[in-house]
């Protein structure tokens, strides 16, 4: 079967998010005083050709463990769809 794997990898909170900071302060500067804390991430989708939602699950922890996400400084979520 045929699996999308939906990623978000966000910076783990108390690090410095130097790309949300700039943004936050770029709000203030365009009259959005009320907008705060902007935190920048990544979104990512892979198709998965699996057996199972589990194994797609598996698979996408594993590409985004190897390849797509720095664990020392994001965290990252998986939601498997089925196509």
């Amino acid at each position: 079967m045929k699996y999308q794997a939906e990623i978000e990898i966000m910076p783990r909170k108390g690090l410095l998010d130097p790309q949300g900071k700039a943004v936050s302060q770029s709000f203030k500067n365009i009259g959005l005083d009320t907008i705060s804390n902007a935190r920048i991430g990544k979104f990512v989708t892979l198709e998965i050709e699996a057996n199972s939602a589990e194994d797609a699950k598996k698979l996408a922890d594993e590409a985004t463990t190897k390849l797509l996400a720095n664990l020392i400084m994001e965290s990252y979520e998986v939601n498997i769809k089925e196509l």
